[in-house]
């Protein structure tokens, strides 16, 4: 007769490796891109953009590392702080990842107990996000989901397509609307997406003279500049053709 100890062994053994086996099928068919020009974050779920969010990262270009990474743990607390605390500066949920031969425990991706502070260039290394919506994503996200973090000027798909995610036929083309799809932007505008404009101008060579959220002379010049050279109307009124050329 089997003793009951023995039992619990093998219940336990079996149901480790049942779970083991589903979280690297769903680990599979998921990924993350995390682009820094525009501070978003891309889910992908079997070849398809679910969602887009904004995101805050590194202070400067080279805080926040940039490769192909993995999830590799997901605790929600710091130390003796339960997550959602507000006492907890890294919010309600922490996704570690294996980023500069650490193992999670120093680049994450993590909620904020500061929320103004999403969407601008603000971190240590890490990507912030706002804690609804990375509770949201830790919910669907298992350990050894591969994240993109980059720079770049092309779309999701395009970025998924050069990291050989998603296969160069897929016609995807990233039709989950962005956080800042539909605004325009103009003199007098302040707040995150002038800053993600002003990073864009200044990487491409167009001066702004600092990159501070406020759509001032500077930045109205560098507008005009660009939609100059891309033969565009030169009103310096960043709205979606403009957009569309910038990237963003």
């Amino acid at each position: 007769m089997i003793k009951k100890g023995v039992i619990l062994f093998i219940l336990v053994f079996l149901v480790f490796f049942s779970v083991g086996g589903i979280t690297s099928s769903a680990a599979g068919s998921k990924f993350i891109i995390v682009n820094k020009v525009n501070n978003q974050l891309a889910y992908y779920e079997n070849s398809h953009l679910k969602k887009v969010f904004r995101v805050g990262t590194g202070r400067t270009q080279s805080l926040t590392p940039e490769g192909t990474f993995k999830i590799v743990n997901r605790p929600y607390y710091m130390g003796n702080i339960p997550g959602g605390d507000p006492r907890n500066p890294l919010g309600n949920r922490w996704l570690g990842l294996n980023a500069r031969g650490t193992w999670g425990t120093t680049y994450a991706i993590h909620g904020n107990n500061n929320p103004s502070s999403i969407g601008y260039y603000v971190s240590s290394g890490c990507i912030r996000m706002y804690d609804n919506d990375v509770e949201w994503l830790f919910s669907q996200v298992p350990t050894n989901t591969t994240v993109i973090i980059t720079t770049s000027g092309k779309s999701f798909v395009s970025i998924a397509t050069a990291y050989g995610l998603i296969g160069s036929g897929n016609n995807n083309n990233g039709s989950t609307p962005g956080p800042s799809t539909g605004t325009i932007l103009k003199k007098g505008s302040r707040g995150s997406e002038v800053q993600i404009l002003q990073r864009k101008l200044t990487s491409l060579g167009y001066n702004t003279k600092g990159v501070d959220g406020i759509f001032g002379a500077n930045t109205d010049q560098a507008v005009r500049q660009f939609q100059k050279a891309r033969h565009l109307a030169v009103d310096g009124i960043v709205g979606p053709a403009t957009k569309k050329a910038l990237g963003i």
